[in-house]
């Protein structure tokens, strides 16, 4: 997994660098910043949060998240029916709760921007993601089994998008996109600690 996972960091990096070397179309943040300043960013923002000045970083995120964060929710479905343990289908139930609304929000920033949400699964081959195969797994454990494969997986899950999180706060110039990534790296680490937690006492 953690093989899988670094290589799954060089492949994200690798594509993060096509887009800057090849998206650059006029969606700089100094050109959009000049849209703004002549008040011309009206259409640029329509149906989105995000203010008009973004970068091919906050592209990424959002295209990346989303399938990443689409995930998420779906091994969180998996919870109420298979997990025996409460903690883990009470942090299922609030991780599907912070990352539905999340992924909805970065739709409409990429809808704004004029660029394209994913379509058709992960896409993107991006840093903890879970294979086919790590899936029909999860899908596949009940009780205790699947309580252990679930706090395990999404470890490693959290780990990969607080890993995006902090690339785009690096990298990235919208001030909502930033925020968002600040909030996803302090709720999906806390996340991970509380995951931890219980791997050790299952």
């Amino acid at each position: 997994m953690r093989t899988n996972r670094k290589m799954s960091v060089a492949v994200a990096a690798g594509a993060l660098a096509l887009v800057a070397a090849c998206g650059g179309n006029g969606d700089t943040t100094a050109g959009h910043e000049g849209m703004a300043s002549s008040g011309a960013s009206a259409a640029a923002t329509a149906g989105a949060q995000p203010s008009a000045a973004f970068n091919d970083a906050d592209v990424m995120f959002a295209q990346m998240m989303i399938p990443h964060h689409e995930q998420a929710v779906e091994m969180a479905d998996l919870a109420p029916a298979r997990a025996a343990d409460p903690e883990i289908k009470e942090l299922a139930t609030k991780i599907k709760a912070a990352q539905d609304p999340e992924i909805q929000t970065m739709k409409g920033w990429l809808a704004g921007w004029g660029k394209p949400a994913p379509e058709g699964g992960m896409g993107h081959d991006m840093p903890g993601i879970m294979s086919e195969e790590d899936m029909t797994k999860l899908k596949a454990a009940k009780g205790k089994e699947f309580d252990k494969l679930f706090a395990q997986q999404m470890i490693a899950h959290h780990d990969g998008a607080i890993e995006m999180a902090r690339t785009e706060q690096a990298n990235g110039s919208n001030p909502q996109a930033k925020e968002l990534a600040r909030t996803v790296e302090t709720t999906q680490q806390a996340e991970v600690e509380q995951l931890r937690k219980i791997l050790d006492r299952l």
